[in-house]
């Protein structure tokens, strides 16, 4: 195994490497280079990927497709069921509710926070709304380590507080703010806005170098 720490970004690749070996044959083999074209990469980021974590396959033999895949559920820790708590039942927090990939992949919103009297006490996919004051003891009663926040700006750093004092390891975070939290919790933004403005740039870096027009 590297005793170099490994990238997130190697991290996020082994993802991407998980979901093509997912659609294989268990019993079939795959290249370095058959990886990377699927996911856009080289053959020599696969391999020094997967070298962060320890030893894969056999030199110029490749991968055994389901012994990889094994391996990569290991290191990601996906060979578990993990319990998440969302807060936040708004039109994004309810299309989450509602999303299938989470439960396929072994993640499951197990019980959601809304300060919305109208829907505490309600269902929503199935899943139970609560009011935010319930936390602490609702998530550490199920055993709850993730949490994901849809709230507004103006409340993400309250429920963050919340889920942290509530004993949750991990947050992921959907709403506009930039959130503290301390040390041992691991928190991950997901900015919407950020990455939708970055695509009009590289639609005009292709534009420049290609010498087409942009319609208008």
């Amino acid at each position: 195994m590297s005793k170099e720490k490994p990238p997130e970004s190697a991290a996020l690749r082994l993802s991407l490497y998980l979901r093509h070996l997912r659609t294989m044959q268990g019993d079939g083999k795959i290249s370095s280079a058959e990886l990377a074209r699927m996911v856009g990469t080289s053959g020599a980021r696969v391999r020094k990927d997967l070298s962060y974590f320890g030893q894969f396959g056999t030199r110029g033999r490749g991968y055994v497709v389901g012994d990889l895949r094994g391996q990569i559920i290991d290191i990601l820790g996906l060979n578990q069921e993990w319990k998440i708590a969302l807060v936040g039942v708004g039109k994004l927090g309810t299309a989450l509710l509602r999303y299938p990939g989470f439960r396929r992949n072994g993640f499951h919103i197990t019980v959601a926070f809304d300060v919305n009297p109208e829907l505490v006490e309600r269902e929503v996919a199935g899943i139970e709304i609560r009011h935010p004051y319930q936390m602490p003891k609702t998530i550490r009663a199920l055993g709850i380590h993730m949490g994901m926040i849809t709230v507004p700006a103006e409340s993400a750093q309250e429920s963050a507080d919340l889920l942290v004092l509530s004993g949750i390891r991990a947050i992921l975070n959907f709403s506009p703010a930039r959130l503290v939290v301390p040390a041992p919790v691991r928190l991950k933004n997901v900015d919407f806005t950020s990455q939708l403005e970055i695509i009009p740039y590289h639609i005009a870096e292709t534009v420049a170098l290609t010498g087409s027009m942009l319609p208008r």
